[in-house]
Order: structure tokens, then sequence, then C-alpha cells
């Protein structure tokens, strides 16, 4: 099934119905099993794979989301074949030349997710620029978690709360969850109400796992290439069916 207008498939009815998640996450998974399954190189799949991500941002924005979050690359991925870590740079890198200036003209902000070491300088200008060149657009924020590992970012981010400690510039009263979560690169994003896992896997594999504490998660067995806007569709009416008690219990419960 395939629409020009995502929106039209969201069905309601359910505890959240009237509600879209704030911030979706996804976590692109199922490149390399695409390609696979049709005898191609691993690198056609994640070519692939970019054109679902640039259906899936056009989607999220006809729907109204206001913050879409993407998992790209992890500090874990290092572990794959140096050819195909380059592609994935290589990628990111294409994906910015080609589509930073149409997403600057549709007030989409860019914000990459993720430690800068280790990256090639031209993969670190280049995540510079864009983030520059949005940094005050505000219909639409896209992220893109690159080089990034939900461990790693709360590692970091502890990291520079106690350097802040040592200085004086806090203390020991001053920290909070809220507090911490100013160090963390999320920093004046929504956390993620809903969190999407594509391939079939189902597990969070150290995406935002600070902040997806409370995010409802749907697991899909479409691999990520073969993603499109009614996908995602399908994923937000799931998630409008579910009740979200934050620890507490819903009115009238015994």
């Amino acid at each position: 099934m395939s629409s020009a207008n995502p929106a039209s498939h969201i069905g309601g009815g359910g505890p959240n119905s009237g509600d879209l998640p704030e911030h979706v996450a996804i976590i692109m998974d199922g490149n390399g099993r695409w390609a696979s399954a049709r005898g191609l190189p691993r690198s056609v799949g994640h070519e692939r794979g970019v054109e679902a991500l640039r259906k899936t941002v056009k989607s999220a924005q006809q729907i109204g989301l206001s913050h879409l979050t993407v998992f790209s690359f992890s500090t874990e991925n290092w572990r794959r074949p140096v050819a195909e870590v380059n592609a994935l740079f290589g990628l990111l890198k294409a994906y910015v030349k080609r589509d930073l200036s149409r997403l600057h003209e549709e007030g989409v902000r860019v914000r990459v997710l993720g430690t800068r070491k280790g990256l090639p300088q031209d993969v670190s200008d280049l995540v510079k620029r864009a983030e520059e060149t949005t940094e005050a657009n505000d219909k639409f924020t896209l992220c893109i978690a690159f080089n990034y590992g939900g461990r790693e970012e709360i590692l970091r981010a502890a990291q520079a709360m106690t350097a802040a400690a040592i200085k004086g510039e806090i203390s020991a009263d001053d920290i909070s969850e809220d507090s911490f979560a100013s160090y963390l690169d999320t920093a004046g994003l929504p956390d993620p109400d809903l969190v999407i896992r594509t391939s079939g896997e189902s597990r969070l594999s150290n995406f935002l796992i600070w902040q997806a504490a409370y995010a409802e998660l749907v697991f899909m067995d479409v691999l990520w290439p073969d993603f499109n806007g009614d996908h995602l569709s399908e994923a937000i009416s799931t998630f409008r069916q579910r009740e979200r008690r934050f620890g507490g219990v819903t009115s009238g419960a015994a």
C-alpha cells in the first residue's frame, strides 16, 4: 500500500487517539540482509537505506511530527570491515551534500548525535556545517545518531558534569535527572515517545538508553530499505493504541 499522504492511514480510537508522538526515534536495521537476500553487495543495501530515510523524513513532516531521530552508525559499527565503514561515511556525506539545502529551505534543523572522536576530518567538518547552517530552523528537527552509543553518551555526560563540578560551576546539590540530561547529546530535545526498530529484531542496541526510559517500543518485520510512510503510520497507530502510565495507574484502576 502506498499513499501520498501517510497521515491518512493513521488510525485512532485507542487511549492515545488524537495524540501524535512528539518525538519518534528509529533504529534503521536490515540494510545488509536486504542486499544479501537479493545477491547484492551490502553497500547497495545501505544506498537503498538512504532512499528509505529520505522518504521517511518526508512522511514524518507530512504526518505532523516535530522531531525524528534515526540511528545511522553506532560506536560498535567500527567493528565492521573497513570498506563498509568507509561506505557508510560516504553515504552520510552524500546525504548531507544532496539534501542539506532542501532541508534548510523546509525549515528543518539537523542535529548529529554522537562523538566526533575518530571521525575523518571531512566528515566532522560536514557535520558541523549541517548543524550550523540549520541551527535557527524550528519547523522540524532531524537528529542523526552517527558514531553514537548510548553508554558512551552517558559516560561523556558524566565526565563533563564531573569537570564542571571540579571547576566549581555546579555543586552536588545541583545534580538531578534534568541537570544531567542537559549534558547529553539530546539536550533541549523532548525524550522519544516512540522507538521503532525494523528488521524483526527486538532490542534497543545501545540506542537512546537514557532518553527511551518510557518510550513505547514497536518492532517491525520490514527491512529498512523497504520502510516507507505507510510503515511509519502503522507504527504510530500502534503507539496510539497504547496506554502510557509512566509508572502510575489509570484513573479508576484498583
